[in-house]
């Protein structure tokens, strides 16, 4: 039933997103830094860690769970560091995400041989 559950929200998310892709004329770029930043503020507000919590999967892989991880690794960062956690719990909490992002990407370059358009 997890799997349900996590396929069901971010199949949600993505079309809401979807969505709000084709009837605005927001960029996908203002976009994503809009569901960064909701999942921050939905994070400092107390509302996405129950969230997280009853969906899993589905509410921590899109962007707005990316932001949320921001915030937790800030908040935490802030009480153990004090004002220069500020600085530097965001890299701290999202290090091992976005190295294995980078990882992936470049294996699937190594795999795939990308070509440039012309």
């Amino acid at each position: 039933m997890d799997y349900v559950k996590a396929f069901l929200i971010g199949g949600l998310i993505c079309a809401l997103v979807q969505i709000l892709m084709e009837k605005t004329r927001m960029l996908p770029g203002r976009i994503m830094v809009l569901l960064v930043c909701l999942g921050v503020a939905l994070g400092a507000l107390g509302i996405y860690a129950p969230f997280l919590d009853f969906a899993g999967a589905g509410a921590s892989v899109p962007l707005c769970g990316f932001g949320y991880n921001l915030w937790v690794g800030v908040k935490d960062a802030i009480n153990n560091e004090g004002f220069l956690g500020i600085f530097k719990g965001g890299f701290s909490a999202c290090a091992i995400g976005i190295s294995a992002t980078l990882l992936a990407g470049f294996l699937a370059a190594l795999i795939f041989k990308p070509k440039t358009k012309k």
